[in-house]
């Protein structure tokens, strides 16, 4: 599942790895309990693409890193939000 993201400082391809790990975990898991934990650090490994300090508007690399990080994010944050949702 390798993206072609040009990263100029390399922090996607840093991050690429564990976010797809981080995704399988969930996708694996059974309940939203054994999820959760997996999309909490999901939602953390992706804050550090969207917080990228070297983020260009004008780069078409940057703007699929941010919402690529962006969905991955909104999805972690539905699983998150569906375990609170079975307590």
């Amino acid at each position: 599942m390798a993206a072609k993201i040009q990263c100029p400082i390399d922090l996607f391809s840093r991050q690429e790895e564990e976010i797809a790990h981080l995704t399988r975990a969930i996708n694996q898991a059974r309940t939203t309990d054994q999820k959760a934990p997996w999309a909490q650090a999901l939602i953390e490994a992706v804050d550090v693409l969207l917080a990228c300090k070297q983020y260009d508007q004008a780069s078409m690399d940057c703007r699929l890193c941010y919402n690529f990080a962006e969905l991955r994010r909104k999805m972690a944050t539905l699983v998150v939000k569906a375990m609170r949702l079975n307590r």
